[in-house]
């Protein structure tokens, strides 16, 4: 049965305000396309209420991900804070947050709907070392409700940018993670839908299809090399990018 979309929007909105990010009583009655729509929605009036939108995430891109949680492609949502690399959130600043070790993008002009790979790269000035980092603010298996809550989003913490030349292939680049001094996990840019490049035209056409496009100075923020990992007071992270550099972030102790 199709929802009223306008009344789920505020619903999403009040509640959200008094600190439900999953209302109840939307489990199991969203589509994808309706928490999309609840999602931007939402972005809208956050940016209307003084936030500032900076630009996209791209999730879901490893093909195992999204066949585990009944996708048959990756997802978007908005990104709306990013931090300097070596940031420390407070110990009760998150909501049970987790750490995604990606590359973010910039983009020098806009790429709207249907775009070439080499339209990708042309828009492109500097790639950056980053960590997301995301909140479980409801039950993760309401998946549409989690997409609803702009996918997890929370953050991004970047490090210094360097410049995409035709020589920095982003698909063979390696990156690890190490968390409290212990390295955790090891990946390829080619886990990232067999390119980071791949998420920015995938996400072009997808915005298009909401009436959206990426914009001059956006930064997308293009899908992890290896899984996510959970966080808690006092932990300290790092994550070295062949060819790249490092990007450091912690919370502090409680």
């Amino acid at each position: 049965m199709a929802i009223d979309l306008a009344a789920a929007i505020e619903d999403f909105w009040i509640a959200r305000k008094r600190g439900e990010f999953f209302p109840r009583a939307y489990y199991d009655k969203l589509t994808l396309d309706d928490a999309y729509r609840i999602q931007l929605a939402l972005i809208d009036r956050r940016v209307a209420a003084g936030e500032r939108q900076i630009g996209w995430k791209v999730g879901l891109t490893a093909k195992a991900i999204q066949e585990q949680f009944g996708f048959h492609e990756p997802i978007f949502a908005c990104l709306l804070e990013t931090q300097p690399s070596g940031h420390v959130f407070g110990s009760t600043e998150l909501i049970n947050p987790g750490i995604e070790t990606e590359l973010c993008v910039r983009l020098t002009h806009g790429l709207d709907g249907t775009v070439s790979m080499a339209q990708v790269r042309e828009a492109i000035d500097v790639v950056q070392p980053s960590f997301e980092i995301i909140e479980t603010r409801g039950d993760p298996r309401q998946v549409m409700l989690l997409m609803a809550d702009n996918g997890q989003a929370r953050s991004v913490v970047a490090g210094a940018p360097v410049r995409l030349t035709p020589e920095l292939a982003l698909d063979k680049v390696s990156a690890y993670i190490n968390i409290n001094g212990q390295e955790m996990a090891s990946g390829l840019g080619s886990a990232v839908l067999d390119n980071p490049l791949n998420s920015v035209l995938w996400l072009a056409r997808k915005l298009g299809e909401y009436g959206r496009c990426l914009r001059r100075n956006d930064i997308v923020m293009t899908g992890s090399f290896v899984r996510q990992f959970p966080l808690t007071p006092g932990d300290v992270a790092f994550a070295e990018f062949s060819g790249i550099g490092r990007v450091e972030m912690g919370i502090s102790k409680a």
